[in-house]
């Protein structure tokens, strides 16, 4: 059938967890952040009119329904499933949530070739400098899925369909078509991988989700120049609260210091000092 949908070819469990697995914290008045494991997904809005922000880790539908279930009653499904970008983390129960809830997906167009089953991501970087799971990393999927035409490209002029008043930010780097999403009435971010708030590449740190204001996952990010360019533009923002992929959301001081912290020294706090995809000349 020309619309199957496909996982990727070395889709699978992967078994790493969290602390924060399972649990959830309200941030604001219609943002709600669950963590999956070891990343996050989002629910923005009300019981009449919800969407759902990334999909989570392989097999985690039933944990995702689940939870629309008991924050929104039985029968709710969100409006769409929007996207910050297509890694395996990300994705990984989305097609039973199609077939579930029959809702459109978006992402940008330059994510949309690792979405459509036509094109790979690059391969993880095992020999990038970190801990643990930077060497766990090739056991994570990297082949595209194929949503087929189950997905369609952001609009152009920047809106969110059914996010009123939510706007998407191109924040490459980390992949080509990342995006992160910015409220200008509240200053709320949800920021997908552009930074994240615990140290991704190291075991401990990720089991415990020890905060720490830091860039990209290295082991997965490809284009650091793009990465600190696009962290630059987040913090240009001065967000008010900021919800991330990985670790918990954070605000106020903390988030302004933070952020501005790690743009001023992102060649230092985020880069890699070695690893395939880092060139640490080139961003002098």
């Amino acid at each position: 059938m020309e619309n199957e949908m496909q996982y990727s070819k070395d889709e699978r469990f992967i078994p790493v967890t969290s602390v924060a697995s399972g649990l959830g914290q309200q941030v604001g008045e219609d943002i709600y952040c669950h963590t999956i494991q070891v990343v996050n997904i989002c629910l923005v809005g009300s019981p009449e009119h919800f969407i759902l922000i990334d999909a989570g880790m392989p097999e985690s539908s039933d944990e995702i329904l689940s939870i629309v279930k008991e924050r929104f009653g039985e029968g709710s499904r969100p409006k769409a499933i929007v996207l910050t970008h297509g890694h395996f983390d990300h994705v990984g129960g989305i097609i039973e949530l199609i077939n579930e809830w029959n809702v459109p997906v978006y992402a940008h167009e330059l994510e949309l070739p690792y979405l459509t089953g036509e094109k790979s991501y690059p391969a993880p970087d095992p020999t990038v400098e970190g801990g643990m799971v930077a060497k766990m990393s090739p056991m994570f999927p990297n082949e595209p899925i194929n949503l087929s035409d189950h997905v369609q490209a952001l609009p152009s002029d920047g809106n969110v369909p059914e996010m009123m008043g939510w706007r998407w930010i191109h924040t490459p780097g980390h992949s080509p078509g990342h995006v992160s999403f910015f409220r200008e009435e509240d200053r709320s971010l949800i920021v997908g991988d552009a930074f994240v708030t615990v140290r991704q590449d190291h075991l401990y740190k990720v089991l415990t989700q020890e905060k720490e204001l830091n860039g990209p996952p290295r082991y997965l990010t490809t284009d650091w120049e793009a990465a600190w360019k696009s962290v630059r533009t987040l913090q240009q923002l001065d967000p008010s609260v900021a919800v991330t992929g990985h670790g918990v959301p954070m605000a106020g001081k903390e988030l302004k210091e933070g952020l501005e912290r790690l743009s001023s020294e992102f060649n230092s706090l985020a880069i890699p000092d070695y690893g395939k995809y880092v060139d640490k000349d080139k961003l002098n």
